[in-house]
């Protein structure tokens, strides 16, 4: 193989990687913290807060990933 053709699945495997599991943990997220709010709604403003955090954070891990398939591709 080519090195352009190796670099091209590295970049399209780190892509896919980098997407596929910040957007499982989103949802996850979400889940468990509608699951929280449904059992203790007192608690709804602390638990929106953590969850925000928490699919900040998890968004970060795909803009990593992007950074790097860019610095593959390119560099």
């Amino acid at each position: 193989m080519e090195a352009e053709t190796v670099r091209l699945w590295a970049t399209m495997g780190t892509i896919m990687i980098g997407t596929i599991a910040p957007a499982i943990a989103i949802g996850w997220i979400g889940s468990r913290a509608a699951d929280a709010i449904g059992r203790n709604p007192e608690a709804a403003s602390k638990v929106q807060t953590a969850m925000i955090l928490s699919a900040a954070f998890a968004e970060a891990i795909a803009i990593y990933a992007l950074v790097t398939a860019l610095i593959i591709k390119f560099v």
